[in-house]
């Protein structure tokens, strides 16, 4: 019986479990190229980093010895039924996919296929925390605070401890690290790639398809690492120019400048070209030598150790009813101005789409708290908003990005995974970025024709929920702000909000 071993286009890494459960001698290994995934209208540059790096790991693979098929086709069912009958697979090989949909799409091709085959599934190895251990942890409590996660990860993993206490004497160094930009706040040139002659001819067939299939975004320049060794590049990238200073203005957006001390590593975490447990020590090691500060060091591997993980456990704890999720009724239609990347007016919606035009990828901020900021407030639909996050930027996934925008961009689990929502006025974005400076509409305005959206929606959306968070411990106080607005101005506020035909009706009266 010929056994196969079919890679998912975000397990590359030699030793991810299917793999790690053969020898190159004995199996025959699958990668496929379907048509398929570009109708969800996915970003050009995220089609083209999954597929050349797809192509890159394929080369990697034969280097260490495996026979593999790079199998081009218009749908996955189309290239493993001919796979399977073609080189008479008896047991097909999987590392259990990280997103779930995955899985039930494989499992209902095992159960629809002509061939007699047997689908053998493997622990997916790519995280910290396995699912059964984040489960493990997760029974019986209460309350699944990200910050005892954090605390249980580092002393898991002895990761900058002192003995059983952290390293410096506390946890979390998060206070230090929300500078607002400074005047000509410039972080260091990012590492890029040029193409190889595989990429571009991804990025050839790509360009053919796209108008087709009406992909968003622009294809050129493609800078992103493919392989693991230009991952690898880009962590010591990282640590030898963007480290030390990655902490303090990790929650700043400064327009023209996309990347900032960001490491830029989640594409590859998430592809698995980079395990998050090398990542971590290697950062802990060079950071703790070159005498880095601890609140940057601690701020980046928080990121890792602690959000990454815990969105990824949370969602497969959380189960199929989670990405259903619509807390505040929210059901406005996404704008052509979001879906398009066109002008919408507002000077740091209009950069920061630019920017994921551009690209591919937006830096943690600008998606918290300019776009799912907009989204919350304007009351857009939960569910297509996710899926437009998950195709728009390059790191994105199911895991992802259902965590991230259902609960804690949107808040539409009701508080679930944040205790809050993270809605804010075009103040903070006045205080954290530097678009305002020269935009049409003022921050400080919160209602009129040159009234900031943000500020407009934001008293607007508190009006609309003003009940459900009246009592809230972190929202009663900005109700009872609102309370003390006279009839006149919520009603201009209300007036105001109403016009912009991209947003939930007023509610306030």
């Amino acid at each position: 019986m010929a056994i196969g071993i079919w890679v998912l286009n975000d397990q590359l890494h030699l030793q991810q479990a299917a793999l790690a459960s053969s020898q190159p001698h004995g199996a025959r290994v699958l990668l496929v190229e379907s048509l398929s995934v570009l109708t969800t209208k996915p970003h050009i540059q995220k089609q083209i980093l999954f597929w050349a790096a797809q192509r890159a790991f394929a080369a990697e693979l034969r280097s260490a010895g495996w026979v593999v098929d790079l199998v081009e086709a218009p749908s996955y069912e189309d290239a493993l039924n001919s796979w399977i009958a073609n080189h008479g697979i008896g047991e097909l090989r999987l590392m259990t996919p990280s997103d779930r949909p995955i899985k039930l799409a494989i499992e209902k091709l095992a159960a629809n296929s002509k061939c007699a085959w047997q689908l053998r599934w493997f622990d997916n190895n790519q995280f910290m925390w396995s699912q059964a251990e984040f489960a493990n942890w997760a029974q019986g409590k209460r309350s699944l605070r990200l910050e005892y996660f954090y605390r249980e990860g580092r002393r898991r993993f002895g990761v900058l401890m002192d003995g059983d206490q952290p390293l410096g004497g506390q946890w979390n160094f998060d206070k230090e690290n929300r500078k607002p930009p400074k005047t000509g706040l410039n972080g260091p040139e990012a590492l890029w790639f040029t193409p190889s002659e595989t990429t571009n001819a991804v990025i050839e067939k790509l360009e053919e398809l796209q108008p087709i299939y009406e992909l968003s975004g622009i294809s050129k320049p493609f800078k992103w690492a493919v392989s693991r060794q230009q991952a690898l590049l880009v962590l010591e990238h990282f640590i030898s120019t963007r480290l030390a200073e990655f902490g303090p203005y990790q929650d700043a957006m400064v327009q023209g400048e996309s990347t900032l001390w960001h490491a830029l590593l989640s594409p590859y975490l998430n592809l698995g070209l980079l395990h998050p447990l090398e990542v971590v020590h290697r950062l802990e090691a060079e950071g703790l030598r070159k005498k880095v500060p601890l609140a940057s060091l601690e701020g980046v591997l928080r990121q890792i150790i602690g959000w990454r993980e815990y969105t990824q456990g949370l969602y497969h704890h959380f189960g199929d009813s989670y990405p259903l999720s619509n807390a505040l009724a929210a059901v406005q239609p996404l704008p052509e101005f979001i879906r398009n990347h066109s002008k919408s007016g507002m000077a740091c919606v209009d950069n920061v789409l630019a920017e994921l035009s551009n690209s591919g990828y937006l830096h943690h901020i600008q998606r918290l708290m300019i776009l799912a900021n907009l989204g919350l407030l304007a009351g857009w639909n939960p569910q297509e908003y996710v899926a437009w996050f998950n195709s728009q930027f390059v790191d994105a996934h199911d895991w992802v990005m259902q965590t991230n925008v259902i609960g804690m961009g949107l808040w539409a689990d009701a508080g679930v995974l944040a205790s809050k929502p993270y809605a804010a006025s075009g103040k903070y974005i006045q205080r954290m970025g530097t678009y305002c400076k020269g935009c049409s509409y003022d921050p400080a305005e919160r209602s009129g024709p040159v009234a900031c959206p943000f500020t407009v929606l934001y008293w607007d959306f508190l009006g609309r929920h003003q009940e459900r968070f009246r009592n809230h411990p972190r929202m009663a106080l900005m109700i009872k702000q609102l309370d003390k607005f006279s009839q006149s101005e919520r009603q201009a506020i209300g007036a105001t909000a109403a016009g912009f035909e991209w947003a939930q009706r007023s509610g306030l009266q």
